[in-house]
Protein backbone atom coordinates (compact mmCIF):
# COMPACT_ATOMS: atom_id res chain seq x y z
CA UNK A 1 0.00 0.00 0.00
CA UNK A 2 3.09 2.56 0.72
CA UNK A 3 4.14 2.11 -3.13
CA UNK A 4 0.41 2.66 -4.45
CA UNK A 5 -0.12 5.62 -1.83
CA UNK A 6 3.15 6.58 -3.22
CA UNK A 7 2.70 6.47 -6.94
CA UNK A 8 -0.43 8.58 -6.59
CA UNK A 9 1.17 11.32 -4.77
CA UNK A 10 3.59 11.32 -7.58
CA UNK A 11 1.17 11.29 -10.11
CA UNK A 12 -2.21 13.34 -8.84
CA UNK A 13 -0.80 15.22 -5.56
CA UNK A 14 2.90 16.22 -6.34
CA UNK A 15 2.28 19.73 -4.92
CA UNK A 16 2.34 17.64 -1.28
CA UNK A 17 6.19 16.83 -1.48
CA UNK A 18 8.34 19.45 -0.02
CA UNK A 19 5.38 20.95 1.22
CA UNK A 20 4.29 21.21 5.13
CA UNK A 21 1.11 18.89 6.47
CA UNK A 22 -1.16 18.89 8.97
CA UNK A 23 -2.65 15.41 9.64
CA UNK A 24 -6.02 15.79 11.60
CA UNK A 25 -5.28 12.35 13.64
CA UNK A 26 -8.34 11.43 15.19
CA UNK A 27 -6.19 7.76 16.67
CA UNK A 28 -8.85 5.85 14.70
CA UNK A 29 -7.29 3.48 11.96
CA UNK A 30 -8.24 5.76 8.86
CA UNK A 31 -5.94 8.75 10.18
CA UNK A 32 -2.96 6.27 12.01
CA UNK A 33 -2.67 4.55 9.16
CA UNK A 34 -2.04 8.02 7.15
CA UNK A 35 0.15 9.78 9.60
CA UNK A 36 2.07 6.08 9.73
CA UNK A 37 2.39 6.42 5.74
CA UNK A 38 3.13 9.85 5.66
CA UNK A 39 6.25 9.22 8.34
CA UNK A 40 7.31 6.10 5.82
CA UNK A 41 7.79 8.42 2.89
CA UNK A 42 9.40 11.22 4.84
CA UNK A 43 6.95 13.48 4.47
CA UNK A 44 7.19 16.87 6.61
CA UNK A 45 4.09 16.56 9.05
CA UNK A 46 2.27 17.61 12.37
CA UNK A 47 -0.73 16.43 14.26
CA UNK A 48 -3.76 17.73 15.35
CA UNK A 49 -5.92 15.96 17.59
CA UNK A 50 -9.51 17.28 18.73
CA UNK A 51 -10.36 15.91 22.27
CA UNK A 52 -14.48 16.67 21.78
CA UNK A 53 -15.40 15.17 25.53
CA UNK A 54 -17.76 13.45 23.93
CA UNK A 55 -16.68 9.80 25.56
CA UNK A 56 -15.47 10.82 29.23
CA UNK A 57 -12.69 8.90 29.54
CA UNK A 58 -11.77 6.87 26.24
CA UNK A 59 -11.56 10.82 24.92
CA UNK A 60 -8.91 11.68 27.45
CA UNK A 61 -7.46 8.08 26.29
CA UNK A 62 -7.54 9.30 22.53
CA UNK A 63 -5.68 12.31 23.22
CA UNK A 64 -3.02 10.33 25.50
CA UNK A 65 -2.82 7.82 22.54
CA UNK A 66 -2.57 10.21 19.61
CA UNK A 67 0.28 12.05 22.00
CA UNK A 68 2.45 9.05 22.30
CA UNK A 69 2.37 8.79 18.56
CA UNK A 70 3.59 12.39 18.11
CA UNK A 71 6.02 11.89 20.54
CA UNK A 72 7.26 8.32 18.76
CA UNK A 73 7.59 9.85 15.46
CA UNK A 74 9.23 13.47 16.86
CA UNK A 75 7.13 15.40 14.90
CA UNK A 76 4.99 18.66 15.92
CA UNK A 77 1.50 17.91 18.13
CA UNK A 78 -1.20 19.82 18.62
CA UNK A 79 -4.41 19.11 20.90
CA UNK A 80 -7.35 21.09 21.90
CA UNK A 81 -10.50 20.57 23.89
CA UNK A 82 -14.03 21.30 23.20
CA UNK A 83 -17.08 21.51 24.80
CA UNK A 84 -19.04 20.24 22.04
CA UNK A 85 -22.26 19.49 23.54
CA UNK A 86 -22.36 23.35 24.91
CA UNK A 87 -21.50 24.43 21.37
CA UNK A 88 -23.97 22.18 19.12
CA UNK A 89 -26.45 23.96 22.21
CA UNK A 90 -25.88 27.43 21.88
CA UNK A 91 -25.88 27.31 17.86
CA UNK A 92 -28.57 24.85 17.39
CA UNK A 93 -26.57 22.01 15.61
CA UNK A 94 -26.13 18.30 16.14
CA UNK A 95 -23.63 17.49 17.43
CA UNK A 96 -21.59 16.03 14.30
CA UNK A 97 -22.23 19.52 12.64
CA UNK A 98 -20.95 21.02 16.03
CA UNK A 99 -17.85 18.80 16.16
CA UNK A 100 -17.16 19.19 12.15
CA UNK A 101 -17.51 23.14 12.45
CA UNK A 102 -15.32 23.29 16.25
CA UNK A 103 -12.32 21.12 13.96
CA UNK A 104 -12.45 22.93 10.50
CA UNK A 105 -12.28 26.33 12.76
CA UNK A 106 -9.19 25.30 14.44
CA UNK A 107 -7.72 23.57 11.52
CA UNK A 108 -7.60 26.73 10.38
CA UNK A 109 -5.87 28.88 12.73
CA UNK A 110 -3.02 26.13 13.35
CA UNK A 111 -2.67 26.42 9.56
CA UNK A 112 -2.33 30.13 10.12
CA UNK A 113 -0.52 30.38 12.71
CA UNK A 114 1.96 27.74 12.13
CA UNK A 115 2.60 28.23 8.13
CA UNK A 116 1.29 24.73 7.12
CA UNK A 117 0.57 24.52 3.35
CA UNK A 118 -2.10 21.68 3.60
CA UNK A 119 -4.20 19.36 5.93
CA UNK A 120 -4.36 16.13 5.22
CA UNK A 121 -7.86 13.90 6.26
CA UNK A 122 -8.34 10.41 6.03
CA UNK A 123 -11.08 10.11 4.18
CA UNK A 124 -11.07 6.89 2.33
CA UNK A 125 -13.29 4.98 -0.80
CA UNK A 126 -15.63 3.85 2.02
CA UNK A 127 -16.42 7.14 3.36
CA UNK A 128 -16.69 8.18 -0.24
CA UNK A 129 -19.72 5.63 -0.73
CA UNK A 130 -21.44 6.91 2.39
CA UNK A 131 -21.34 10.80 1.66
CA UNK A 132 -22.87 9.93 -1.64
CA UNK A 133 -25.59 7.62 0.04
CA UNK A 134 -26.38 10.20 2.52
CA UNK A 135 -26.64 13.05 -0.14
CA UNK A 136 -29.05 10.81 -2.45
CA UNK A 137 -31.13 10.24 0.63
CA UNK A 138 -31.44 13.75 1.36
CA UNK A 139 -32.29 14.71 -2.27
CA UNK A 140 -29.58 16.60 -3.85
CA UNK A 141 -27.73 17.93 -7.54
CA UNK A 142 -25.18 16.41 -9.08
CA UNK A 143 -22.71 18.00 -7.00
CA UNK A 144 -23.98 16.12 -3.90
CA UNK A 145 -23.59 13.22 -6.18
CA UNK A 146 -19.68 13.43 -7.50
CA UNK A 147 -18.43 12.46 -3.69
CA UNK A 148 -15.97 14.06 -0.99
CA UNK A 149 -12.75 16.35 -2.90
CA UNK A 150 -9.98 15.21 -3.00
CA UNK A 151 -8.38 18.64 -3.09
CA UNK A 152 -10.26 21.32 -1.37
CA UNK A 153 -7.60 23.82 -0.38
CA UNK A 154 -6.10 23.94 2.13
CA UNK A 155 -7.64 20.01 2.45
CA UNK A 156 -6.36 17.37 0.79
CA UNK A 157 -7.87 13.93 1.00
CA UNK A 158 -4.93 11.06 -0.35
CA UNK A 159 -6.44 8.07 0.86
CA UNK A 160 -9.40 8.48 -1.03
CA UNK A 161 -8.60 5.93 -3.67
CA UNK A 162 -7.94 3.25 -0.81
CA UNK A 163 -11.05 1.36 0.70
CA UNK A 164 -11.38 0.90 4.20
CA UNK A 165 -10.38 -3.33 3.92
CA UNK A 166 -7.54 -1.98 2.34
CA UNK A 167 -6.38 0.42 5.05
CA UNK A 168 -7.09 -2.35 7.99
CA UNK A 169 -4.95 -4.82 6.09
CA UNK A 170 -2.44 -2.71 5.78
CA UNK A 171 -2.49 -1.82 9.93
CA UNK A 172 -2.74 -5.43 10.82
CA UNK A 173 0.38 -6.61 8.36
CA UNK A 174 2.28 -4.32 9.85
CA UNK A 175 1.23 -4.71 13.45
CA UNK A 176 -0.30 -0.70 13.72
CA UNK A 177 -1.97 -0.02 16.43
CA UNK A 178 -4.78 2.77 16.83
CA UNK A 179 -7.87 3.48 18.98
CA UNK A 180 -11.62 1.82 18.54
CA UNK A 181 -14.23 4.83 18.73
CA UNK A 182 -17.40 2.99 20.64
CA UNK A 183 -19.46 5.75 18.78
CA UNK A 184 -18.91 4.72 15.76
CA UNK A 185 -20.89 1.32 16.39
CA UNK A 186 -23.90 3.55 17.39
CA UNK A 187 -26.53 3.10 14.24
CA UNK A 188 -29.06 6.19 15.26
CA UNK A 189 -26.25 7.95 13.18
CA UNK A 190 -27.11 7.52 9.56
CA UNK A 191 -24.07 7.09 8.75
CA UNK A 192 -23.08 4.19 10.81
CA UNK A 193 -26.45 2.75 9.86
CA UNK A 194 -25.41 2.71 6.33
CA UNK A 195 -22.04 1.58 7.15
CA UNK A 196 -23.21 -1.49 9.27
CA UNK A 197 -26.49 -2.21 7.71
CA UNK A 198 -26.76 -0.85 4.81
CA UNK A 199 -23.63 -1.14 2.54
CA UNK A 200 -22.48 -4.68 3.96
CA UNK A 201 -26.06 -5.85 2.14
CA UNK A 202 -24.99 -4.30 -0.54
CA UNK A 203 -21.13 -5.50 -1.15
CA UNK A 204 -23.66 -9.02 -0.68
CA UNK A 205 -25.71 -8.31 -3.35
CA UNK A 206 -22.26 -7.79 -5.72
CA UNK A 207 -18.83 -8.33 -4.30
CA UNK A 208 -17.82 -5.65 -7.15
CA UNK A 209 -20.49 -2.58 -5.37
CA UNK A 210 -17.16 -0.94 -4.56
CA UNK A 211 -15.25 -0.47 -7.78
CA UNK A 212 -18.02 -0.12 -9.66
CA UNK A 213 -19.10 2.56 -7.56
CA UNK A 214 -15.97 4.25 -7.98
CA UNK A 215 -16.77 3.92 -12.28
CA UNK A 216 -19.94 5.98 -11.44
CA UNK A 217 -18.49 8.53 -9.25
CA UNK A 218 -15.48 9.12 -12.13
CA UNK A 219 -18.50 9.65 -14.54
CA UNK A 220 -20.64 11.84 -12.77
CA UNK A 221 -17.90 13.90 -12.31
CA UNK A 222 -16.94 13.76 -15.93
CA UNK A 223 -20.76 14.98 -16.28
CA UNK A 224 -20.35 17.54 -13.88
CA UNK A 225 -16.94 19.16 -15.53
CA UNK A 226 -19.40 18.99 -18.62
CA UNK A 227 -22.01 21.21 -17.05
CA UNK A 228 -20.43 23.39 -15.44
CA UNK A 229 -18.63 24.43 -18.45
CA UNK A 230 -21.61 24.63 -20.10
CA UNK A 231 -23.13 26.79 -17.28
CA UNK A 232 -19.76 29.12 -17.59
CA UNK A 233 -20.53 29.89 -21.21
CA UNK A 234 -23.89 31.24 -20.52
CA UNK A 235 -22.97 33.16 -17.96
CA UNK A 236 -20.29 34.73 -20.08
CA UNK A 237 -23.33 35.23 -22.31
CA UNK A 238 -26.03 36.94 -19.81
CA UNK A 239 -24.44 38.17 -16.81
CA UNK A 240 -23.69 42.18 -16.86
CA UNK A 241 -21.87 43.03 -14.35
CA UNK A 242 -21.97 47.07 -12.63
CA UNK A 243 -19.98 49.25 -11.22
CA UNK A 244 -22.36 48.93 -8.16
CA UNK A 245 -21.69 45.32 -7.67
CA UNK A 246 -25.32 44.09 -9.37
CA UNK A 247 -25.45 41.80 -12.31
CA UNK A 248 -27.86 42.15 -14.89
CA UNK A 249 -29.47 39.41 -16.70
CA UNK A 250 -31.68 40.18 -19.53
CA UNK A 251 -34.44 37.39 -19.90
CA UNK A 252 -34.47 37.80 -23.53
CA UNK A 253 -30.95 36.10 -23.64
CA UNK A 254 -32.27 33.63 -21.23
CA UNK A 255 -35.09 32.65 -23.19
CA UNK A 256 -33.23 32.14 -26.09
CA UNK A 257 -31.96 29.07 -24.33
CA UNK A 258 -33.52 25.23 -24.62
CA UNK A 259 -34.19 25.00 -21.06
CA UNK A 260 -34.04 28.62 -19.35
CA UNK A 261 -35.10 27.51 -15.50
CA UNK A 262 -32.47 24.69 -15.85
CA UNK A 263 -29.62 27.24 -16.57
CA UNK A 264 -31.39 29.84 -14.06
CA UNK A 265 -30.22 27.37 -11.26
CA UNK A 266 -27.05 26.30 -12.29
CA UNK A 267 -26.58 30.42 -12.90
CA UNK A 268 -28.15 31.23 -9.20
CA UNK A 269 -27.19 27.82 -7.29
CA UNK A 270 -24.57 29.38 -5.73
CA UNK A 271 -25.42 32.89 -4.71
CA UNK A 272 -28.19 30.56 -1.53
CA UNK A 273 -30.85 30.45 -3.31
CA UNK A 274 -33.62 27.76 -2.38
CA UNK A 275 -36.79 29.29 -3.65
CA UNK A 276 -36.60 27.65 -6.76
CA UNK A 277 -40.16 27.50 -7.70
CA UNK A 278 -40.32 31.58 -6.75
CA UNK A 279 -37.81 31.99 -9.01
CA UNK A 280 -38.54 30.36 -12.16
CA UNK A 281 -41.83 32.34 -11.81
CA UNK A 282 -40.22 35.91 -12.02
CA UNK A 283 -39.30 35.25 -15.27
CA UNK A 284 -42.96 36.05 -16.45
CA UNK A 285 -43.92 38.36 -13.43
CA UNK A 286 -44.57 42.05 -12.45
CA UNK A 287 -41.59 44.29 -12.31
CA UNK A 288 -40.58 44.61 -8.66
CA UNK A 289 -41.10 40.75 -7.91
CA UNK A 290 -38.14 39.47 -5.41
CA UNK A 291 -36.87 36.57 -4.31
CA UNK A 292 -34.10 36.73 -1.63
CA UNK A 293 -31.37 34.16 -0.08
CA UNK A 294 -29.44 34.69 2.89
CA UNK A 295 -26.76 36.61 1.38
CA UNK A 296 -28.41 37.86 -2.24
CA UNK A 297 -31.58 38.92 -3.58
CA UNK A 298 -32.82 38.77 -7.11
CA UNK A 299 -35.12 41.37 -8.74
CA UNK A 300 -37.70 41.57 -11.60
CA UNK A 301 -36.95 44.80 -13.72
CA UNK A 302 -38.58 44.77 -17.11
CA UNK A 303 -37.17 43.03 -19.17
CA UNK A 304 -34.00 41.69 -17.03
CA UNK A 305 -33.32 39.78 -13.35
CA UNK A 306 -31.14 42.19 -11.11
CA UNK A 307 -29.34 39.76 -8.72
CA UNK A 308 -27.39 41.57 -6.05
CA UNK A 309 -25.99 41.42 -2.78
CA UNK A 310 -28.20 42.10 0.41
CA UNK A 311 -26.70 45.36 1.94
CA UNK A 312 -27.27 47.15 5.60
CA UNK A 313 -30.43 48.87 5.54
CA UNK A 314 -29.28 52.55 5.79
CA UNK A 315 -32.42 53.98 4.84
CA UNK A 316 -32.63 56.48 8.11
CA UNK A 317 -29.03 56.81 8.18
CA UNK A 318 -28.55 60.78 7.88
CA UNK A 319 -25.29 63.01 6.86
CA UNK A 320 -24.92 66.49 8.08
CA UNK A 321 -22.06 69.02 6.62
CA UNK A 322 -20.97 71.96 7.92
CA UNK A 323 -20.30 74.96 6.68
CA UNK A 324 -16.60 74.08 7.31
CA UNK A 325 -16.04 70.86 6.19
CA UNK A 326 -15.03 70.04 2.03
CA UNK A 327 -15.47 66.33 2.36
CA UNK A 328 -17.97 63.74 3.80
CA UNK A 329 -18.13 59.71 2.72
CA UNK A 330 -21.28 58.10 2.00
CA UNK A 331 -22.30 54.52 1.24
CA UNK A 332 -22.47 55.57 -2.27
CA UNK A 333 -18.72 57.51 -2.51
CA UNK A 334 -17.19 60.67 -1.37
CA UNK A 335 -18.30 63.58 -1.48
CA UNK A 336 -16.17 66.53 -2.22
CA UNK A 337 -16.89 70.29 -1.78
CA UNK A 338 -14.94 73.59 -2.82
CA UNK A 339 -15.55 77.50 -3.42
CA UNK A 340 -14.58 77.68 -6.94
CA UNK A 341 -13.93 81.15 -9.39
CA UNK A 342 -15.60 79.41 -12.29
CA UNK A 343 -17.55 76.81 -14.26
CA UNK A 344 -16.36 73.86 -16.27
CA UNK A 345 -18.24 71.07 -17.69
CA UNK A 346 -20.87 69.11 -15.94
CA UNK A 347 -21.75 65.66 -15.63
CA UNK A 348 -23.73 63.74 -13.55
CA UNK A 349 -21.34 63.30 -10.57
CA UNK A 350 -20.50 67.19 -10.58
CA UNK A 351 -22.95 70.46 -10.20
CA UNK A 352 -22.03 74.12 -9.41
CA UNK A 353 -24.25 75.87 -6.71
CA UNK A 354 -24.87 79.31 -5.74
CA UNK A 355 -23.79 78.98 -1.90
CA UNK A 356 -25.51 81.89 -0.96
CA UNK A 357 -28.22 80.06 -1.04
CA UNK A 358 -27.63 77.46 0.47
CA UNK A 359 -28.36 76.88 4.82
CA UNK A 360 -26.22 74.85 6.34
CA UNK A 361 -25.60 72.69 7.93
CA UNK A 362 -26.75 70.86 4.45
CA UNK A 363 -27.70 66.62 4.95
CA UNK A 364 -27.15 63.63 3.04
CA UNK A 365 -30.38 61.52 3.28
CA UNK A 366 -32.13 58.53 1.50
CA UNK A 367 -35.38 60.08 -0.86
CA UNK A 368 -38.72 58.99 0.87
CA UNK A 369 -42.30 59.14 -0.82
CA UNK A 370 -43.47 62.69 -1.00
CA UNK A 371 -40.21 64.27 -2.18
CA UNK A 372 -40.29 66.27 -4.78
CA UNK A 373 -37.53 69.17 -6.79
CA UNK A 374 -37.54 71.46 -9.36
CA UNK A 375 -35.32 69.93 -12.01
CA UNK A 376 -32.61 71.79 -13.41
CA UNK A 377 -33.94 73.41 -16.78
CA UNK A 378 -37.69 72.57 -16.37
CA UNK A 379 -39.55 74.74 -15.12
CA UNK A 380 -42.50 73.78 -12.09
CA UNK A 381 -41.32 70.57 -9.59
CA UNK A 382 -41.44 67.26 -9.93
CA UNK A 383 -42.41 64.34 -6.94
CA UNK A 384 -39.14 62.13 -7.38
CA UNK A 385 -41.25 59.23 -7.60
CA UNK A 386 -42.47 60.41 -10.94
CA UNK A 387 -38.92 61.34 -12.12
CA UNK A 388 -37.49 57.60 -10.90
CA UNK A 389 -40.39 56.72 -13.25
CA UNK A 390 -39.45 58.36 -16.22
CA UNK A 391 -36.19 57.71 -16.24
CA UNK A 392 -36.44 54.02 -15.94
CA UNK A 393 -35.03 53.28 -12.64
CA UNK A 394 -35.02 49.83 -11.27
CA UNK A 395 -35.95 48.98 -7.72
CA UNK A 396 -32.76 48.75 -6.67
CA UNK A 397 -31.11 51.56 -8.20
CA UNK A 398 -34.20 53.82 -6.50
CA UNK A 399 -33.11 52.40 -3.07
CA UNK A 400 -29.51 53.53 -3.68
CA UNK A 401 -30.06 56.96 -4.60
CA UNK A 402 -28.88 60.07 -1.99
CA UNK A 403 -30.29 63.44 -1.55
CA UNK A 404 -27.80 66.39 -0.94
CA UNK A 405 -30.76 68.79 0.69
CA UNK A 406 -30.21 72.14 2.22
CA UNK A 407 -32.53 72.71 5.28
CA UNK A 408 -35.95 70.15 3.36
CA UNK A 409 -35.44 71.39 -0.26
CA UNK A 410 -33.35 68.66 -2.30
CA UNK A 411 -30.23 70.49 -3.76
CA UNK A 412 -29.31 67.39 -5.78
CA UNK A 413 -30.49 64.01 -6.67
CA UNK A 414 -26.78 62.87 -6.04
CA UNK A 415 -25.37 61.26 -9.68
CA UNK A 416 -28.89 62.06 -11.64
CA UNK A 417 -29.81 65.90 -11.47
CA UNK A 418 -29.64 69.20 -9.69
CA UNK A 419 -32.27 71.46 -8.55
CA UNK A 420 -32.95 74.48 -10.23
CA UNK A 421 -33.51 76.68 -6.73
CA UNK A 422 -29.87 76.41 -6.42
CA UNK A 423 -27.87 77.17 -9.74
CA UNK A 424 -25.78 79.50 -9.95
CA UNK A 425 -26.46 83.03 -12.52
CA UNK A 426 -24.80 86.05 -13.28
CA UNK A 427 -25.62 87.83 -10.16
CA UNK A 428 -23.70 84.80 -7.98
CA UNK A 429 -20.61 85.61 -5.89
CA UNK A 430 -19.42 82.42 -4.56
CA UNK A 431 -19.55 79.70 -6.11
CA UNK A 432 -19.55 76.28 -4.69
CA UNK A 433 -18.53 72.75 -6.82
CA UNK A 434 -20.10 69.60 -5.76
CA UNK A 435 -18.53 66.26 -7.09
CA UNK A 436 -19.01 62.80 -5.64
CA UNK A 437 -16.22 60.22 -6.27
Amino acid sequence: MVQKFKAHIEGHLSFLKERKLLIACSGGLDSIVLTHICDVLDLEIGIAHCNFKLRGKESDEDEKFVLEIANRLRVPYFVTNFETEKYAKDHKLSIQMAARELRYNWFQEIVMEYQYDYVLTAHHKDDNLETFLINLSRGTGIDGLTGIPEINKPYVRPLLPFSRNQILEFAKKNKITWREDSSNQNTKYLRNKLRHQVIPELLAINPNFLQNFETTLNNLKQTNTFVKNQVDRVRNDVFEYSELGTIRIPIHKLQQYDDPKTYLYFLLKDFGFTAWDDIFQILTAQSGKQVFSPTHRLVKNRGYLLLCPIIEDVSDRIYKIPEEENMIIIPSGMIKLKEVSDVSNTDLKTIYLDKEKLKYPLIVRKWKEGDYFYPLGMKGKKKLSKYFKDEKLSLLAKERVWLLCSGDEIVWIINYRADNRFKISPETKNILKVTIT
